[in-house]
């Protein structure tokens, strides 16, 4: 190996040192960049990286991060969710493990509406858990609904993950919410069918809502209150989300409307002020920043890396596997899966991704299909022990009787579920690139 790749293998270890210590990882990877990038090739590394930056902040794609976050942050912190738990748990009706089924059903409802992992799984912890644990539910499979119906936003579109996916790979927006559609809510359908089942199981440990509390709405008053408090999101994630998948607006553009959007629905339900909407961009703000930061940070890494050829040393690796594509796709993946252990999905995305996607794309392989490969493979970081973030953000917020341990028992099932639907959409393809064929995209 030449001395450029030695030294880009010695980025790498740096990076992954300097995260190990505690340093932040955006500034772990821009220290590493520019220290091995300097080594490299000297003072040319800091000619070629404004424009870099430049182009990041610039983005036109980009722009709609912020707006979709605003989107997100608006209708978590008006208290929407409360009001969505209440109504479909009382639609669940006696049905045995209804209220874990509430949970999801409303993660899917969250998740295309907000996005926001951590503000999803922690309002879910919040409103759901101790009454959960108080009417006998399994800690364990309490734990896990909240932890994994939390994190479908991350695949469920408008996903955050799908848009940066979109400037990696160079798809439109609009491609990869259309590819992520069905599969995103084939694996909320395999929540359901596992909590039927544990249900079904066990069934003292999934007890339905008792029929006295059921009973203190009508139907005609629950039906009324359904249409008033799950319509009007519903209403903003179809606007937003069909303006983008059918080519009527661009995502910026819907994400603008979205932004408009979450303040109408905050004010149909009487909790739009001035206090709330100061509080929406204190968060909006600092999201943005956290997430652009190491987008910039990331633009060092990859730009060093790129001119310490250390592309060459990807291709190289993947080209020795035995087996051709398949073999390469599989090892990309548990690759993936075994960094989503220590470190988060956007440092992945603008890490891994960008060095392995250009190998798989000059074999031909359909890269709106891989993206939601990716896409699905990265929700999983958010679960898996030690540093699954969902796993931090519910233990934070989770009543005194509910332990580490219950939380990490009950993830597990989930997992098992994501790795499965990643199996089943690696052996059909099509359940990624139907939809986006069938719109015409």
């Amino acid at each position: 190996m030449t001395g450029g790749e030695w030294l880009a293998i010695g980025m790498i270890v740096s990076f992954f040192a300097l995260t190990s210590i505690g340093v932040p990882v955006a500034i772990g990877i821009a220290l590493s960049g520019f220290v091995f990038g300097y080594l490299g090739f000297g003072e040319f590394l800091f000619n070629l990286l404004p424009a870099r930056i430049y182009g990041v902040v610039t983005n036109y794609t980009l722009m709609a991060i912020p707006l979709f976050v605003f989107m997100g942050v608006m209708l978590e912190k008006s208290k929407i969710a409360e009001e969505l738990i209440d109504i479909i748990g009382h639609l669940a009706g006696g049905l045995k493990g209804g209220m874990a089924l509430a949970i999801v059903i409303v993660g899917v409802i969250l998740g295309a509406s907000t996005g926001i992992v951590g503000a999803t799984v922690v309002t879910l912890g919040l409103l759901t858990l101790p009454v959960l644990v108080r009417r006998g539910y399994d800690r364990s499979l309490a734990a896990g609904s909240i932890c994994a119906s939390g994190t479908l936003g991350q695949i469920i579109p408008p996903s955050l993950v799908l848009i940066l996916l979109a400037d990696i790979t160079g798809q439109s927006v609009g491609t990869l919410f259309a590819a992520a559609m069905i599969p995103g809510l084939v694996l909320a359908g395999f929540y359901v069918l596992y909590i039927l089942g544990f249900a079904y199981i066990r069934p003292e440990s999934a007890p339905p809502i008792p029929a006295e509390e059921r009973d203190a709405l009508s139907g005609m008053e629950l039906l009324k209150k359904s249409i008033l408090v799950i319509g009007p999101p519903l209403a903003l994630v179809a606007a937003v989300l069909g303006t983008i998948i059918g080519g009527i607006a661009a995502p910026t553009e819907a994400a603008s409307m979205g932004a408009f959007g979450s303040l109408v629905v905050a004010a149909i339900h009487k909790k739009l002020n001035w206090s709330l909407v100061r509080e929406v961009m204190n968060g909006t703000i600092r999201i943005t920043a956290m997430i652009f930061f190491i987008l910039i940070a990331a633009q060092i890494f990859a730009l060093a890396f790129r001119g310490l050829r250390g592309e060459g040393l990807v291709h190289a690796m993947f080209g020795a596997l035995p087996g051709g594509v398949e073999t390469g796709l599989v090892f990309m993946m548990l690759l993936l899966f075994i960094l989503g252990f220590f470190l988060e999905w956007i440092e992945i995305s603008y890490i891994a991704l960008p060095l392995f996607f250009p190998y798989f794309a000059n074999l031909g392989v359909d890269p709106v299909w891989l993206a939601i490969l990716v896409a699905i493979n990265l929700q999983t970081s958010f679960l898996t022990p030690p540093f699954g973030w969902a796993l931090f953000f519910l233990k934070g917020v989770a009543p005194p009787g509910v332990t580490t341990v219950d939380i990490y028992k009950g993830v597990i099932p989930f997992i098992g579920m994501q790795v499965a639907m990643l199996a089943v959409l690696f052996y059909y393809p099509k359940l990624a690139t139907w939809l986006p064929k069938a719109i015409g995209w």
